[in-house]
């Protein structure tokens, strides 16, 4: 079993900082350390950098995951620094003229991502690790339970790659390489399980929130929800981008639970579930 490596804190400067974690880069040697917030269990952080070894092998673009680092109570990661990069929200929050183009590329590389082929022997389905999470943790009422899993059911399976959490925070750039970070949630399925939370996201997150996660206004990520939406689907008409939306709505009614337990080790409040089964649970198209 590959064990976790002490590191010192004093080597490193702090650079970044997520929903989940922080990110310290090495004042002399190019790795990128994230360490998850406390209470963020050590075997949790294991899995997700065995995922990430898993799709860097597969040959998907993204920094090479090194080794498992701790700092004494924080977990994580070491990884392969990308010197001058930029996430793709960074870009549009300095240059915010470059909004379409960004949203554009995004759109390109998500599309890109949701056709490629993945290794189905080594990694996870999404729709699997949905459906355990909602059998094995108490974490959602009955009913809501009940519908969740039937929804489920009727979602097709696909051997293309899913990133799990597919924003904009988590796509990088040298101007030469273009990389997916992030990826510990990483695994295959129909491309929803990333278009539907991505979606709501952009759609509902509040202005504290925006900045502190893309550092930029909730309407500048309504903007560019809408230029990605014409660009992945290849149209505006807001009749197709409508019904698609609709389709959309359930898996991100379906996910949040997942990704809140995920992050938080707690379950969402009571409201937020009325909130979210107002939202609806659908069904998806056959395929």
């Amino acid at each position: 079993m590959i064990e976790y490596e002490r590191i010192d804190l004093n080597e490193y400067d702090r650079t970044g900082e997520g929903g989940t974690a922080v990110s310290y880069t090495h004042r002399t040697e190019p790795w990128l350390a994230k360490l998850y917030n406390p209470g963020f269990e050590a075997e949790r952080a294991r899995e997700e950098f065995l995922t990430a070894r898993t799709v860097f092998e597969a040959g998907i673009p993204t920094p090479e995951p090194r080794r498992l680092v701790t700092d004494g109570e924080r977990f994580g990661a070491e990884y392969e620094l990308i010197p001058g990069k930029r996430s793709f929200t960074r870009i549009i929050s300095q240059e915010p003229g470059r909004l379409e183009e960004i949203s554009v590329e995004f759109a390109a590389q998500a599309r890109k991502l949701h056709s490629t082929p993945a290794d189905t022997a080594r990694m996870r389905s999404y729709k699997q690790a949905v459906r355990r999470f909602y059998l094995e943790k108490d974490m959602v009422p009955e009913d809501y339970k009940r519908q969740a899993l039937a929804f489920i059911e009727t979602v097709p399976e696909a051997p293309t790659c899913v990133h799990g959490d597919l924003q904009i925070g988590n796509i990088i750039t040298d101007g030469k390489r273009t990389l997916w970070i992030d990826v510990g949630e990483f695994g295959y399925g129909v491309p929803e399980w990333d278009l539907g939370l991505m979606y709501m996201m952009y759609t509902n997150m509040d202005p504290q929130r925006a900045d502190s996660l893309f550092h930029v206004s909730p309407e500048t990520l309504r903007e560019h929800r809408d230029i990605f939406m014409a660009a992945y689907l290849g149209t505006a008409a807001p009749v197709q981008s409508g019904a698609f939306i609709q389709k959309l709505l359930p898996y991100y009614v379906v996910k949040v639970p997942y990704v809140y337990d995920m992050a938080y080790h707690r379950a969402l409040p009571a409201e937020a579930f009325e909130k979210l089964s107002a939202a609806g649970f659908g069904a998806p198209e056959t395929k």
